[in-house]
């Protein structure tokens, strides 16, 4: 299995994983932010389609922070919708037999006011880490709106495995 197999099979878990809090989220309460400077639920579902396009990019050998950032769509519905299209997107070129591995470098942040080269499979298992590092912030979002967190790595309060 080469790197880009192994990341395939990484994405595919995670990305199940994302999606089962995403859906798990009160999508009516997506004007919800825990603090002032926290972002609201609805932009930060946003990210997780973000770092989608940004994979994407990576994957494809574009220019990765090129062309900015759409803004979000009006409703968590179709946020969902870009998340799940991004995911198809996202795996269909990790099938492509035309790239049969990870090579090369993308040009992103390397530090504070800082871009540089990140080799290509780094760049994707950050961005994956990155989402998983979103998805934790998701699942307190979903408690403190009284949702009810699935199970990730194990077990939740809300979804024993027992």
């Amino acid at each position: 299995m080469n790197e880009k197999q192994r990341f395939l099979t990484r994405y595919e878990i995670e990305h199940a994983k994302t999606a089962n809090v995403l859906r798990a989220f009160p999508g009516d309460k997506s004007e919800f932010r825990p603090h002032e400077r926290s972002n609201s639920a609805h932009a930060l579902g946003w990210t997780f389609v973000i770092e989608e396009q940004l994979l994407l990019k990576a994957l494809r050998g574009e220019e990765v922070l090129g062309g900015g950032f759409p803004s979000p769509p009006d409703s968590w519905d179709k946020v969902m919708d870009a998340f799940h299209q991004g995911y198809d997107a996202v795996v269909a070129e990790l099938k492509n037999p035309n790239d049969s591995d990870l090579p090369g470098t993308v040009k992103f942040f390397t530090g504070p006011k800082q871009m540089g080269d990140v080799p290509r499979a780094a760049f994707a298992n950050f961005m994956l880490d990155d989402q998983i590092h979103h998805r934790g912030q998701m699942s307190v979002y979903i408690r403190m709106c009284g949702g009810k967190v699935p199970a990730i790595y194990g077990p939740s309060a809300d979804e024993p495995w027992h």
